[in-house]
């Protein structure tokens, strides 16, 4: 193989490496945002949904449409306990409110609280226990969604 060959297939390789590394571009006009909550941290938590009401209000001021996803696993998992969430009523407070926001607990987590504590892990009915926490982020990302870890 000659020089100039070589070169173009470094060139298409080079394009090809950089086109891979591109997010994929949702083909829609609504915004999708997945937010990873994994600290038992009760402002982390609260600066998760901050983010999330200021994503959704901006969004929807400026008449586009939105999705947010909060995603807990881990010792965040706590967010959605419904025994000892530290901002329980908050997010029973922003269930009501909006329609495009949704909470997602970690089931692999959850069995392991249970199993450590020796009893059943209650979590608030605003969430739904999904497989797994990191699954569930990758997911949404193959689908699109931008992410965010406060």
């Amino acid at each position: 193989m000659n020089n100039g060959m070589k070169l173009l297939f470094a060139a298409l390789a080079g394009a090809l490496m950089v086109a891979a590394a591109q997010p994929a571009i949702a083909h829609d006009d609504e915004e999708r945002l997945v937010i990873h909550v994994d600290e038992n941290d009760k402002g982390k938590m609260n600066l998760a949904l901050n983010n999330a009401e200021n994503v959704i209000s901006i969004f929807s001021k400026q008449g586009k449409k939105v999705k947010v996803e909060i995603v807990a696993y881990g010792p965040g998992l706590h967010m959605f306990r419904a025994d000892k969430s530290p901002v329980k009523n908050r997010i029973e407070k922003m269930g009501l409110q909006h329609e495009n926001l949704a909470f997602s607990a970690c089931g692999v987590t959850q069995d392991k609280m249970k199993k450590k504590e020796g009893m059943d892990i209650p979590i608030m009915s605003e969430a739904t226990v999904v497989p797994g926490g990191v699954i569930r982020i990758m997911e949404l990302q193959d689908a699109g969604w931008h992410y965010l870890r406060p």
